[in-house]
């Protein structure tokens, strides 16, 4: 991977899109650290000293806006606006006739498909930053903080409004920077804007589970931690490569003096079809509950049964309900993904055929059929990944953003093996010899 890196960087053309990546990542960092208008930086200061790590329910959201969420700046909201406005399309293309006929589409439809995610971006990006002002505005941002109810010292309709408005352009200005990575620079513009933003609460994880540690000042506790991350990055890496390859021969074809057909290819199948978001998923459905108690204030007997259970993270209850809702959403998300009639179909179409297997039904049966086998061991893997942190959260008392672990580890890993591709791609084709030299 490093050799790829110095081989890109003098390259002129290349070295000029890393530079413009880091550069947009530079700049996303900055809006990370600015202040919204309206908010008292001191309070904030004070409340996150105050919490010492612990941020409770909104700890997924905070991580994937690289710490900016609960400091409440301009980027508070991050790249999670368009990652639920991306799977809520993804989800309605399956259910929706009218998207589904856009994908098909090709590249116009696909252009419709994303200005609709942009639409809905904002739409999100509005309603979610009026719930974090609520919630700041109320101090329940901050529950055990003295100074919580007093972060947002005027709170009048104005300065709610342009808090509102700034955070709301703010996902769009972040929304705008991943689009012209992917232009003009290398990669996946979101997705490499989601790796810095959980990249950058790495070193401040890392180092609070070395001042927590008991054992050579701490020192032993970070190296294993350090050891079990190095550990989890090579599995991550084994069966994100992972993927059972399907033949399929195409048959001859005569049109006109012309023979057309004859290959042999095959359909690769990831045995971690779904990525990262069954985890998402099921993180998200488990935050409900305990989002319902915090703002209804109940102390009734169902509301202490959920803080007991589904608050903290580390009774078994909760663990057990994390790991099936995974192992669902993994194959509910594969389902709806990969259409192995649709596969089946233009195979036909174009002559093509799994050797031993007949086309059309069987074809898409023995399809569905190989999918379910390699999604059960791919669902298995995401669930206990993303049970690191827990285990974590249970061994070294370390917060439930355990680094090496759940989404932070499946995100960094797969954007980092796409981004190191595609760099070797374009290494490959503007150093490629040819047969004659």
């Amino acid at each position: 991977m490093l050799t790829a890196f110095a081989r890109a960087f003098q390259t002129p053309d290349l070295r000029k899109k890393l530079l413009f990546t880091l550069g947009i990542m530079v700049l996303f960092r900055i809006g990370a650290h600015v202040p919204v208008p309206g908010v008292s930086y001191e309070n904030v200061q004070a409340c996150m000293d105050e919490a010492k790590g612990a941020q409770g329910l909104f700890g997924l959201v905070n991580m994937f806006s690289g710490g900016a969420l609960l400091q409440i700046t301009i980027f508070a909201l991050g790249i999670m606006p368009y990652i639920t406005a991306s799977i809520i399309l993804q989800l309605l293309v399956v259910v929706i006739p009218r998207l589904e006929a856009l994908k098909k589409e090709g590249q116009s439809g696909q252009a419709k498909i994303t200005q609709y995610t942009r639409y809905l971006t904002v739409a999100l990006a509005i309603l979610q930053a009026t719930g974090l002002v609520a919630t700041a505005r109320s101090g329940t941002l901050f529950q055990n903080c003295s100074v919580a109810s007093q972060i947002i010292p005027d709170q009048s309709i104005f300065t709610t409004a342009v808090m509102v408005i700034t955070m709301t352009a703010g996902t769009g200005l972040i929304m705008w920077l991943g689009e012209i990575i992917t232009d003009r620079g290398i990669g996946n513009g979101m997705s490499i804007l989601m790796f810095v933003s959980i990249a950058a609460g790495f070193p401040g994880a890392l180092w609070a589970i070395k001042k927590q540690g008991k054992l050579a000042d701490g020192w032993i506790e970070f190296g294993a931690v350090i050891i079990c991350g190095l550990a989890m990055v090579a599995l991550v890496v084994f069966v994100e490569q992972a993927q059972r390859r399907i033949p399929v021969q195409y048959a001859k074809r005569m049109i006109g003096r012309r023979s057309y057909g004859g290959t042999s290819t095959y359909i690769p199948l990831k045995v971690n079809q779904a990525g990262v978001i069954p985890v998402i998923f099921a993180s998200s459905l488990l935050y409900i509950p305990a989002l319902i108690v915090q703002f209804s204030g109940s102390q009734a007997g169902w509301a202490q049964w959920i803080q007991a259970h589904f608050v903290k993270g580390d009774h078994p209850l909760y663990i057990a309900t994390y790991f099936l809702l995974i192992v669902f959403f993994a194959f509910f998300y594969v389902a709806i993904s990969f259409n192995p009639e649709e596969v089946a179909d233009n195979m036909k179409k174009y002559g093509g055929f799994i050797p031993g297997i007949r086309a059309g039904r069987p074809t898409a049966e023995y399809l569905s059929y190989v999918l379910n086998r390699i999604t059960w061991p791919g669902s298995l893997y995401l669930g206990l990944i993303a049970l690191v942190p827990t285990v974590a959260l249970i061994m070294f008392n370390a917060n439930q953003n355990f680094p090496f672990g759940g989404t932070s580890i499946l995100i960094i890993v797969g954007v980092g093996l796409e981004t190191v591709k595609q760099i070797e791609s374009q290494l490959q084709q503007r150093h490629y010899e040819g047969f004659l030299r």
